[in-house]
Order: C-alpha cells, then sequence, then structure tokens
C-alpha cells in the first residue's frame, strides 16, 4: 500500500497517539496517514492473534481494537485541527458490525474519520479492510466522550505534541 504521510500533517500526531497505548504497540498498529478528516492504521497479521486455528482467521476483537484505536485517533485529530488543543476523548460506544473474515496472513487495514463534534460528545464511523476499501470486513461507528484539555496530563500532553509547541 503507497501512501503519503507527509501529505497528511496529523501523521505525527497520531502516530505518537497509537505509541502511547500499549495494546497499540503489542498489536503492532502502524498509522500510515491522519488529517483533520480521516485516520488510516494498519494491524499487520500475527499468528498470536489467531482466534481460529482450523482456518488462521484473526480474532473478532483485534479487528474491533483497531477500529476503536482508528476512531478514536480521529477524534484527537479532529479536535486537535478545530480547536488546537489536545482532549482525552473515551469511548462510550463502539459498534462493529462484522461483514466476512479477514483473510489470514494478511495485514487489516482501518480508516475511520471523526464526522461530527459537539460540545461533550465526538461521532465517528470507520472501515476495515484488507484488499479494497470497497471488499470492507467490517463497519464501525462510535461516540466519544470530550473531556477538557486541562485533564491531560503534562507528561502525555508532551509525549502527543513531539516537537511542537503546546498551545
Amino acid at each position: 500500500m503507497k501512501t503519503n504521510p507527509d501529505f497528511f500533517p496529523m501523521t505525527g500526531l497520531a502516530t505518537r497517539f497509537v505509541n502511547q497505548l500499549a495494546q497499540c504497540r503489542r498489536l503492532g498498529l502502524k498509522v500510515h496517514e491522519a488529517s483533520e478528516h480521516h485516520v488510516l492504521i494498519e494491524l499487520p497479521y500475527n499468528e498470536a492473534l489467531i482466534g481460529y486455528p482450523d482456518t488462521g482467521v484473526l480474532h473478532g476483537g483485534v479487528i474491533t481494537t483497531l477500529m476503536d484505536t482508528t476512531s478514536g485517533c480521529a477524534v484527537v485529530c479532529a479536535i486537535k485541527q478545530k480547536f488546537k488543543s489536545l482532549e482525552i476523548s473515551p469511548t462510550l460506544d463502539l459498534r462493529v458490525d462484522y461483514m466476512k473474515p479477514a483473510q489470514p496472513h494478511k495485514p487489516i487495514f482501518g480508516l475511520a474519520e471523526c464526522y461530527r463534534l459537539s460540545s461533550t460528545v465526538a461521532f465517528t464511523r470507520g472501515i476495515a479492510y484488507q484488499d479494497s476499501i470497497d471488499d470492507p470486513i467490517a463497519h464501525a461507528v462510535g461516540s466519544f466522550m470530550r473531556i477538557s484539555p486541562e485533564m491531560i496530563g503534562d507528561t502525555f500532553r508532551n509525549a502527543l505534541m513531539g516537537d511542537e509547541q503546546p498551545s
């Protein structure tokens, strides 16, 4: 898959966010691109994550984690772009509709967008796929609580901001 992270200005922020989460590091999630409109994350195939040994298909919970992370990351990027600040946005609700099992030995991609920000809740939608976004493994919709920027600790804020100056 060809991606151009330099073209997508939020890729660094999204990468730092994902790398702060222990489960994301363990799963090997990799941010390919991020903007205020979308986030694209790859979940590499890993035999340790197989849920069905007879077929080699990854466990559905791993795909749920991919979509939760991708959606939450999209919220962080949308808030940063719109309000020039960082917020903690825990998942309130996430629905994942599985269309078909993922093919073994191939990575899975999660694409999500934050399509609405209210004063207290962010709303997302996303797709998990392998070869083509037009042939989805799953669809996801989520809502995330918006918590004020003051609730983020300095260590977490500094880790997410990287070389950027806090606003």
